[in-house]
C-alpha cells in the first residue's frame, strides 16, 4: 500500500514545505498539493519548493482543470517541474469543480476533460500537436524533458466517459 499527503495551501509557505518533509521523512511516497486558484495560494510555486525540499516523494496538483490552466501552460509547468523535481511531477486533474464553481461557472465537459489529457500527454512527450497550426513543445525537446513519464490522475467525480480505459490514467476518486 502507498501513503500520500494532501494540502490545503491556505497556511504559511514554511508550514507547507514542512509538512512535506514531514511526510517524506514518515515514508509517504505523494505529496498532493489543492489547485483552486481563488481558494488558495498558487499550487506550481509551492509544488517548486517542495520538490526541492524532498528527494523521492511524487509531487503533483489534486486536481487542476483544464478551463482555469491552459493545458499547453500545464504541460510547460509540468516539464519544468519534472526537471527540478528529477521526473517526479503527477498531474491530477478533473473539471475544475470548486475553481469553476466558486466564478460560477459549470465544471467542464469529460469531452474536454479527455482533449486535455490528450494533448498533456503528446506535449510531455515532446509529440508535435495540431492547435489551429502544428506546434511543437520545444520546452520538452533535446532530451531535457522528453520521454520523461508524468503519471496521469484523473479526478473521479461526475459522469463516467464511456470509453475511457483504466490504463488511460489512474483515477483518483472524491
Amino acid at each position: 500500500m502507498r501513503f500520500g499527503i494532501t494540502i490545503k495551501p491556505d497556511m504559511p509557505v514554511e508550514r507547507i514545505v514542512a509538512l512535506t518533509r514531514q511526510a517524506e521523512a514518515a515514508g509517504f511516497q505523494y505529496g498532493w498539493i489543492f489547485d483552486s486558484h481563488i481558494l488558495w495560494l498558487e499550487p506550481y510555486p509551492l509544488l517548486t519548493l517542495m520538490a526541492s525540499n524532498t528527494t523521492d516523494m511524487r509531487l503533483g496538483t489534486c486536481v487542476t482543470n483544464p478551463a482555469t490552466r491552459d493545458i499547453t501552460v500545464t504541460s510547460s509547468l509540468f516539464a519544468t517541474l519534472n526537471l527540478i523535481s528529477r521526473g517526479r511531477m503527477q498531474l491530477g486533474i478533473g473539471r475544475g469543480d470548486s475553481s469553476r464553481r466558486v466564478l460560477g461557472k459549470k465544471p467542464v465537459g469529460a469531452g474536454d476533460l479527455e482533449r486535455a489529457v490528450k494533448t498533456f500527454r503528446e506535449l510531455t512527450a515532446a509529440r508535435e500537436i495540431g492547435i489551429r497550426r502544428p506546434a511543437h513543445a520545444d520546452f520538452v525537446g533535446d532530451g531535457i524533458a522528453a520521454g520523461v513519464d508524468c503519471g496521469i490522475w484523473a479526478e473521479g467525480a461526475g459522469p463516467r466517459r464511456p470509453g475511457w480505459r483504466r490504463s488511460d490514467f489512474a483515477v483518483c476518486r472524491s
